[in-house]
């Protein structure tokens, strides 16, 4: 082979599952602008280089085609990650309670310290929230918002006095303020059934000049790298307007900084006004229009605000108003008719049963054949309703939101219904097209090791077992859901999504065995290497000299990013790990022989035992001395 024809970057040595049913494993691959040009054994692929041919041993490590997340709310997230400090994957509520008091110690006013979702209550090893007493005691003058999944969030007084909430404020629809017995606001929100309270309130807050802004996009991009993301699709969002807010995603477009291929939804925000937003955008914008990075995708999630049933598995199943069916109609044929696909936030089966009623009435005039719509969440969808959806040519995107509201789930319909919430078995064994993703970064996390492991385990990241071994997936199974499978959503199929000649060359090194490591320990990987169309992104280890892209500081100096980086606190300069802070700060006088210090997690397993917390206990632990 010529120098001229010889590939630009040579992987070998690697154990590379690539989900190419015809090759399913490999050893080394060339990269030749972007993309796979040859998959297979060393001594087939090693020949193939030239003298400018980079080559990198990978050492052994395991290989896996790079990770695509199907509802992403990449786009805001990012205009925000570098003013929020996050509780994501952290493991103690005395940890993070320390975290938020090192950041209100250098936040400057009128700057507020934002938790902002990504977290559950269960995470924690004292299975609670802070007080509003303890927010008010770590930061007495600076503004503190805690957003907790979209059932609540937590004021401070500060924060009271920023957002000018008073005895006299009016109590708002599908939403309620918390009061003392005078009248005045405690500090609490409720979402009562909507998250509208939660949304209008983080909006009063300070926003980051541009500049930052693109800054922040790029470090939230670089998080996302850190744990093995090189796709998503963009949900849009609530306050997230089309094309203001798109400015910064498209000045890094434009100037070739994107690390995450890219797809995005236009998703209304304005009540009854749904249908003359459609109606605007699909006259201006072009469905695939862009380029392999950033793209055009469609309509939604949000398609009409009267059929948005919100997942606050604390309140009661909201009832969609007798007005759905028409206005839904309405924007569903203008969608049809200009060859839009759409995605749709729809929550409970009865929800999307109506739905179906609709998208069939529109297919008996207008074919749906040939456009890539789906349900997004789907997590009480019947047998019925997926047979549905199937017969209609569309897809069901799932979440991993049980794996933060299980708890509650569980609590309001019994163990027995959350056996199969979502039904991901049934619908992968009834054929129809389903992908994984995480809704992030308010009602989950964004890492994906997360939604894989509860995929895989049944378990919500509190330790509470919810879906029987039968409706658990497979590793492999997991892992199609989160690559190949994604890029049916966004017609990418045959693009991206497996380790195959002529796929572009994105792939994860994750510092553990995918397919060896233990069950519990798939929550917590991270990546060694991410590549996106051949380049490195994200380098680590052994690897991290490959890094080529390199991101300023976090703007402003004062971001939580500088210190804690993201999910788990990875960034603390002085503590490389806060779970073992964490541990230390359990309350224990010693650890636990087998389960550390993770007890909480220890007593919420299913164990073939009458009293978890008794002295035998699994293994004959030490758990009771807590």
């Amino acid at each position: 082979m010529t120098d001229a024809q010889a590939p630009d970057l040579i992987l070998h040595r690697g154990l590379f599952t690539t989900l190419d049913r015809a090759n399913p494993t490999a050893s080394a691959v060339a990269i030749t602008g972007g993309k796979f040009t040859a998959v297979g054994r060393d001594e087939e692929i090693m020949p193939l280089a030239g003298r400018e041919t980079r080559i990198v041993d990978l050492k052994g490590k395991r290989v896996l085609p790079g990770l695509i997340d199907n509802h992403l709310h990449i786009i805001r997230g990012g205009l925000n990650f570098n003013m929020e400090l996050r509780w994501d994957g952290v493991r103690s509520l005395a940890v993070a309670m320390e975290m938020l008091k090192r950041q209100v110690a250098v936040t400057p006013p009128p700057q507020w310290v934002r938790v902002v979702g990504g977290f559950t209550e269960h995470q924690f090893a004292e299975k609670r929230l802070p007080t509003i007493e303890e927010l008010n005691k770590v930061a007495p003058d600076t503004p503190v918002f805690l957003l907790h999944l979209y059932d609540r969030a937590l004021l401070n007084g500060a924060a009271l006095r920023a957002v000018g909430y008073t005895k006299d404020t009016p109590e708002p629809p599908g939403g309620s303020i918390l009061r003392d017995a005078n009248g005045n606001p405690t500090g609490l929100l409720l979402a009562k059934p909507n998250a509208g309270i939660l949304y209008a309130t983080l909006a009063k807050g300070p926003k980051l000049p541009f500049d930052y802004q693109v800054n922040s996009t790029r470090h939230f991009m670089r998080e996302l790298n850190r744990l093995g993301v090189t796709g998503a699709i963009d949900a849009g969002g609530g306050f997230q307007n089309y094309p203001d807010d798109y400015a910064v995603i498209q000045k890094l477009s434009d100037e070739g900084q994107l690390t995450i291929r890219l797809a995005y939804n236009l998703f209304t925000q304005k009540p009854k006004g749904e249908k003359d937003d459609f109606l605007n955008w699909t006259k201006t914008s072009q469905y695939k229009h862009g380029t392999e990075y950033f793209r055009h995708n469609g309509a939604g999630e949000m398609l009409v605000f009267s059929a948005a049933d919100f997942e606050d598995f604390r309140q009661p199943r909201p009832d969609m108003g007798s007005e759905m069916e028409g206005e839904l109609e309405e924007v569903v044929r203008v969608l049809v008719q200009n060859r839009w696909p759409w995605r749709m936030h729809a929550t409970y089966d009865e929800t999307i049963s109506r739905a179906l009623d609709v998208f069939e009435r529109v297919n008996q005039e207008t074919p749906l054949e040939g456009l890539n719509w789906f349900f997004d969440h789907a997590e009480t969808i019947s047998d019925q309703s997926i047979d549905r959806i199937a017969a209609l040519g569309g897809g069901i995107a799932v979440q991993h939101r049980m794996a933060y509201q299980g708890e509650y789930f569980v609590e309001r319909y019994g163990p027995g219904a959350a056996e199969a919430t979502p039904p991901v078995a049934r619908m992968l064994e009834k054929g129809v097209k389903v992908s994984a993703g995480t809704d992030a970064t308010r009602v989950a996390s964004y890492n994906p090791w997360v939604s894989l492991a509860w995929l895989i385990t049944g378990r919500t990241v509190g330790g509470l077992r919810i879906t029987p071994q039968r409706n658990c997936l497979d590793r492999e199974t997991a892992l199609r859901m989160w690559t190949e499978n994604v890029t049916w959503f966004s017609n990418e199929e045959g693009k991206k999504g497996r380790i195959e000649v002529g796929q572009f060359a994105d792939l994860v090194v994750p510092d553990r065995d995918f397919f060896a490591c233990a069950e519990d320990a798939i929550a917590d990987t991270s990546a060694l290497l991410t590549m996106v169309g051949g380049k490195v992104v994200w380098g680590a280890g052994d690897f991290a000299s490959l890094d080529q892209n390199p991101v300023p500081p976090a703007m402003p100096d004062w971001s939580p990013v500088r210190s804690f980086g993201g999910y788990a606190g990875w960034g603390e300069p002085q503590q490389a790990n806060l779970q073992l802070k964490a541990a230390q700060g359990c309350g224990c006088a010693h650890s636990c022989g087998v389960h550390g210090h993770d007890h909480a997690t220890a007593w919420s397993a299913q164990l073939p035992i009458s009293d978890l917390k008794g002295f035998w206990g699994a293994l004959g632990c030490a758990c009771w001395a807590v």
